[in-house]
C-alpha cells in the first residue's frame, strides 16, 4: 500500500489585494501569467525581465500588469506578497528562492517543487463555486485532466444553487451548529447518486 499523500493545505487568496512578481519573460511566464489571470483577472502583477516574448506581452495586456524591462535584482521584492520564478537560468531562479525565503516571501520556482511554497493546480470556476486540484507537483498533466473533467461534471446553474442558499441560510433562526444542521439536511441530496 503507497503511503504517499499530499499535505498541502488549500487556501483561495485574494491576489487583487496582494502584490505578484513574476520573475521571466518567456513561455512559463506567460503561462504562469495566464493561469493567474484566468482565475483571478484583477490580480495586481508586476513582471521583471531583460526580455518579454511577443505572447507574454500580449497577455499582460489583456490585464493592468506592470511590466519591468530589467534583469532581477531582490529590490523587486519590495513591498510583494507572492513571487513565482520562470526564467531559464537556474542560477536567477535559486537567487529568487533564497531573497524569498530572507524576507518570507511566498515563492514558487516554475517546474522545481522542492523550491516551492505553493504550487499552482487545476482550478474550475462556476460562479462562484471554485474547484481547485493538486497532484502535489508531481503531475501537472494529471491536473489539467482532473480540471477538464469536473469541467464537465459540475453543473452550469451551480452558481444559482449557491445563492439561493445563502438567501436561506441568512434566514435560518438559531445557533451556528443548527444553521451547518439545517444545510447539511438540505444539500445532502447533492452527493448521492
Amino acid at each position: 500500500m503507497n503511503k504517499e499523500r499530499n499535505n498541502l493545505y488549500p487556501v483561495f487568496l485574494k491576489v487583487k489585494e496582494l502584490e505578484v512578481l513574476i520573475v521571466g519573460g518567456g513561455y512559463v511566464a506567460e503561462e504562469k501569467l495566464s493561469f493567474l489571470l484566468k482565475s483571478s483577472p484583477n490580480a495586481k502583477v508586476t513582471m521583471v525581465a531583460p526580455f518579454y516574448r511577443e505572447g507574454t506581452i500580449k497577455e499582460a495586456l489583456k490585464a493592468d500588469v506592470t511590466i519591468v524591462d530589467d534583469v532581477y535584482r531582490s529590490s523587486y521584492l519590495t513591498d510583494k506578497h507572492i513571487v513565482i520564478a520562470t526564467t531559464d537560468n537556474p542560477e536567477v531562479n535559486m537567487q529568487v528562492y533564497h531573497d524569498c525565503r530572507a524576507q518570507s516571501k511566498l515563492v514558487n520556482v516554475a517546474d522545481n517543487p522542492p523550491y516551492c511554497d505553493f504550487f499552482m493546480g487545476g482550478i474550475v470556476t462556476k460562479g462562484n463555486v471554485k474547484v481547485a486540484i493538486s497532484t502535489n507537483g508531481q503531475s501537472p498533466t494529471t491536473a489539467k485532466r482532473l480540471r477538464q473533467f469536473f469541467e464537465e461534471v459540475v453543473p452550469e446553474d451551480i452558481n444559482q444553487l449557491v445563492q439561493n442558499l445563502n438567501r436561506y441560510r441568512k434566514t435560518i433562526k438559531g445557533n451556528f451548529e443548527k444553521k451547518v444542521q439545517t444545510l447539511n439536511k438540505l444539500t445532502e441530496s447533492l452527493v448521492k447518486l
